[in-house]
C-alpha cells in the first residue's frame, strides 16, 4: 500500500492525540493511502526523543522548519501555542504540504484569513482540530434538524466549561497571552461556538460579556511574583442564526468540578435535543405528541446505526473514546486529500469561527449587539 508521510510538530496532549491519531485511522478505515508518522519535531529535546521512541516515528528533530521542508513529509500537523500556528502554517502551505492544525489557527480572523487564502491558493487540503463533531451521534442530531424531526428551530443554549484555571494560583501560561488573542472564548468558546454552526448554521449576530475571574497569576510554580491576566475567564454570548432563532453559548474555563461540560440544548416545534460531551456516546431526544403519560426524553446510545462507529466496535452501547473522535477527524482529512471530497472544519471554516470571536470581544467592551462580517 502506498503511504501518505505525517509530520507532527508538538508532543504535549494534542501532539500525542494526533500522532495515535494516524497510526489509528490507517488500521480502522478503508484508506488509499497508509499514513505513516515520518517525523515529529519538538524544541525540547527530550521530548522529541520520547515521542520519537513511544509513539513510532520514524525520525525526531528539534526544528520544526527541517520537518516543513522534508520531502517525505506530505502532511504538517501542527500542534503548538496558538501564537506559531500561522507562521508554521503558511510555511508548509509554501512548501505545498496539507495542513492540519489544531484550533483556534490564529490569535485573530486576520491572520486566519491570510492563512486560508494562501492555502486555498496554493490547493492544498485543510484541517483543523475540532474533532467534537466527528461524533457520530451529534452528525445524527445534524441530520435530525435538517430533515425537519425537530421541527422549526426555537432555541439553542450551548456551552463548554472546565475547571482547570479555576484555581487562582495557577501559573500564568501561554494560554492567558494576549498576543495569542482571547482567552477562554477562544480556547474553548471555538468549539462550542463551532458546534452550533454546525448544527444550526450561520451565526450573524452577537452581544457579549466577558469576564476576567482571576486577576493575576503567578509566573511559575512557587513563585511570589503574578502576572496580570488580560483576557477573559468566562465568555457569555447571546446569538443570533441566519436560521432566525436565537441562542446563548458559554466558555468557561473556572467552571468548578467541570472536566468536560461541552453541551448543547436545542427546543424545536416537533422535539428536542440534548447533549453532554461527559456521556458523549448519547443523545437524549424529546418527541412532541403521544401518550402524555410516557412523554420525557430518550436516550440514543450510540451504535453501528451510527456511521463510523461500528469500524471501531460491532456492538452498541459500549462506547467509543475522545482518540477515537480524533481517528475521524484524520481519517476524513486523509479522504479529503485522496478526492473523495471535503471533510472540514477546513481553515475557510475556522476563520468563519474566529470572526465570531473577534466580534464577540468587541461586543463585549462595546456593550452592544454586533454583526458577524
Amino acid at each position: 500500500m502506498d503511504e501518505i508521510g505525517v509530520g507532527v510538530i508538538g508532543t504535549g496532549f494534542m501532539g500525542k492525540s494526533h500522532a495515535l491519531a494516524y497510526r489509528a485511522a490507517g488500521g480502522i478505515f478503508p484508506l488509499k493511502r497508509q499514513p505513516a508518522l515520518e517525523m515529529v519535531a519538538d524544541n525540547n529535546e527530550a521530548a522529541g526523543l520520547a515521542a520519537h521512541k513511544q509513539l513510532g516515528f520514524r525520525r525526531v528533530t528539534k526544528d520544526w522548519r527541517e520537518l516543513v521542508d522534508d520531502p517525505a513529509v506530505d502532511i504538517v500537523s501542527i500542534t503548538t501555542p496558538n501564537t506559531l500556528h500561522k507562521e508554521m502554517a503558511l510555511a508548509a502551505i509554501a512548501a505545498g504540504k496539507h495542513v492540519h492544525c489544531e484550533k483556534p489557527i490564529a490569535p485573530n480572523a486576520a491572520d486566519a484569513k491570510e492563512m486560508l487564502e494562501a492555502a486555498e491558493k496554493a490547493g492544498v487540503k485543510t484541517q483543523v482540530g475540532f474533532n467534537y463533531i466527528k461524533n457520530p451521534v451529534l452528525k445524527l442530531a445534524r441530520e435530525m434538524i435538517a430533515s425537519g424531526e425537530l421541527g422549526d428551530i426555537i432555541s439553542f443554549r450551548g456551552i463548554h466549561a472546565e475547571d482547570y484555571m479555576t484555581d487562582p494560583d495557577a501559573i500564568w501560561t501561554w494560554r492567558l497571552d494576549p498576543k495569542g488573542g482571547g482567552g477562554v472564548i477562544a480556547d474553548l468558546g471555538s468549539h462550542i461556538i463551532g458546534m452550533a454552526r454546525f448544527l444550526l448554521g450561520p451565526i450573524t449576530e452577537v452581544f457579549a460579556d466577558l469576564e476576567t475571574v482571576v486577576p493575576t497569576r503567578p509566573i511559575a510554580a512557587g513563585s511570589h511574583a503574578r502576572r496580570a491576566v488580560e483576557v477573559d475567564d468566562i465568555a457569555r454570548l447571546t446569538v443570533r442564526f441566519a436560521r432566525g432563532c436565537r441562542g446563548t453559548i458559554e466558555a468557561n474555563w473556572c467552571a468548578t468540578g467541570h472536566k468536560m461540560q461541552l453541551g448543547f440544548e436545542i427546543a424545536g416545534t416537533k422535539g428536542g435535543l440534548l447533549f453532554n460531551q461527559e456521556r458523549f456516546n448519547e443523545l437524549q431526544y424529546y418527541k412532541v405528541g403521544g401518550d402524555p403519560r410516557c412523554q420525557g426524553f430518550t436516550t440514543i446510545e450510540a451504535g453501528p446505526a451510527h456511521w463510523p462507529y461500528g469500524l471501531f466496535c460491532v456492538a452498541g452501547g459500549h462506547q467509543i473514546g475522545f482518540n477515537d473522535l480524533k481517528a475521524i477527524e484524520v481519517a476524513e482529512f486523509l479522504s479529503t486529500i485522496e478526492g473523495n471530497g471535503p471533510s472540514g472544519p477546513d481553515f475557510r471554516e475556522a476563520w468563519e469561527i474566529q470572526k465570531i470571536v473577534d466580534t464577540a470581544i468587541q461586543a463585549s467592551l462595546s456593550r452592544n449587539w454586533m454583526s458577524i462580517t
